[in-house]
């Protein structure tokens, strides 16, 4: 491994450049967080880790933080996400240290992750909470120069609060994913838009007139409802939670356990953040041909080692497609590898709304630099007055203006008299 950066091929940096701008296009409220954190330097020597998805809308963001004063190291949070272009510019045109080649194996993945710890963090910036995780397995040494983290996943907040609640996390983190400018857009538009791109790029299916079955009914998986109810699909969702399923039905959607589902689906798409959602009995009831996908952070929704031990024959018949050849002769299809499919099969949320999800990210950065003295060792969520401030920028540079409350109504909602 070479002793800053670990990439594929540096000579696709140029290539990666353009792409890296035309995402800044889409990302005008990241680029006014640039402007004021250029002028301001409110990250001004801290060192940060990252661990993201190297993408175009990941390097805007790798720019903003240096632009704010941080001496940054990115590494990959999946073997898959990489783009490797990408990791080339930030290496030749930003001098930053990045270790992420798209396909690595899990070993490498974790040899990458401790060459970001080794930049010793003061900050850490997570996406599905492998760093923080790794930090605290296996360099412990480092934990008391740590101020603070963010972490952008669902998967990695579900985790972090169990550190948190077993007494483990060792340092505050702001939960980027549970902003409202996050959850309600990214996981929900992004991950719906970028999950059926993957899907169709991985297979080249036609939607229309297939059932589609959905694993779970919270942001991202609504989204991906969403977007393949508008594709023409008969949708299914399968759930845990009364209430979600109660909405899923509310929104026109069959619901029923995946055991029932099974045995219609055409598609299956898993987004729970849970471990085997698609099991071995569910394997031994699909039809032949179906398709299996997940959008979840991790490889663990689908079974594949189950699915792996049923097949007498596994065999790549797209680039990101495998066939497994069950030994009753039914075949079934894996896209992605079974890891998150809009980005191992495609390029993942669009620039758009990951402006968002990464101005969260900037801001709670900027945040625990000024209150980290003040927070426990917790899980913490955004602060509203940020969020608001994320909606209002994404807003004006959308060209979308809104009302703003009279003297009068705002006294009227501050007071109790008022009856009748």
């Amino acid at each position: 491994m070479s002793k800053n950066y670990d990439i594929r091929d540096l000579s696709l940096a140029d290539k990666g450049r353009f792409r890296m701008q035309w995402a800044a296009r889409e990302m005008p409220v990241l680029e006014l967080i640039g402007q004021r954190f250029e002028k301001e330097r409110p990250l001004k020597g801290l060192r940060m880790s990252a661990c993201l998805h190297v993408t175009s809308e990941t390097a805007n963001l790798m720019r903003v933080l240096q632009a704010g004063g941080a001496d940054v190291v990115l590494t990959a949070s999946n073997p898959l996400s990489t783009q490797d272009d990408i990791a080339a510019t930030l290496v030749a045109h930003y001098e930053m240290p990045v270790y992420a080649i798209k396909g690595e194996s899990n070993e490498t993945y974790y040899a990458h992750i401790k060459a970001a710890l080794d930049h010793r963090p003061q900050i850490t910036m997570d996406d599905g909470a492998d760093l923080v995780g790794t930090l605290h397995k296996d360099r412990r040494e480092l934990l008391p120069g740590v101020i603070g983290g963010t972490e952008e996943t669902t998967t990695g907040v579900i985790r972090l609060r169990a550190m948190a609640a077993d007494g483990e996390l060792m340092f505050p983190v702001i939960a980027v994913n549970d902003a409202l400018t996050k959850h309600l857009f990214d996981n929900r538009y992004g991950t719906g838009q970028s999950t059926m791109d993957g899907v169709i790029r991985a297979t080249n299916v036609l939607i229309a007139g297939k059932n589609l079955v959905v694993g779970g009914y919270g942001w991202c998986s609504r989204g991906i409802a969403m977007r393949a109810k508008g594709l023409g699909a008969n949708v299914i969702v399968t759930e845990i939670d009364p209430m979600k399923a109660l909405e899923a039905v509310m929104d026109g959607y069959r619901v029923m356990p995946m055991a029932e589902a099974a045995r219609l689906g055409d598609i299956f798409i898993t987004s729970t953040g849970d471990i085997n959602v698609l099991d071995q009995h569910h394997f031994e009831a699909m039809k032949n041909g179906a398709i299996l996908a997940n959008s979840g952070h991790f490889n663990v929704e689908i079974n594949i080692p189950a699915l792996e031990k049923m097949a007498i024959e596994v065999r790549r018949v797209r680039e990101f497609l495998d066939e497994y050849i069950l030994a009753d002769g039914r075949h079934l299809f894996l896209a992605g590898e079974g890891r998150l499919v809009n980005l191992a099969a495609a390029e993942g949320h669009p620039s758009a709304v990951m402006d968002m999800s990464f101005a969260n990210q900037a801001l709670a950065a900027e945040y625990v630099v000024k209150n980290y003295d003040k927070l426990g060792h917790a899980v913490y969520s955004v602060p509203e007055d940020i969020d608001n401030e994320i909606a209002r920028l994404k807003l004006a540079a959308m060209g979308v203006s809104i009302d703003v409350l009279t003297s009068e109504q705002d006294a009227y909602l501050r007071q109790w008299r008022s009856g009748t």
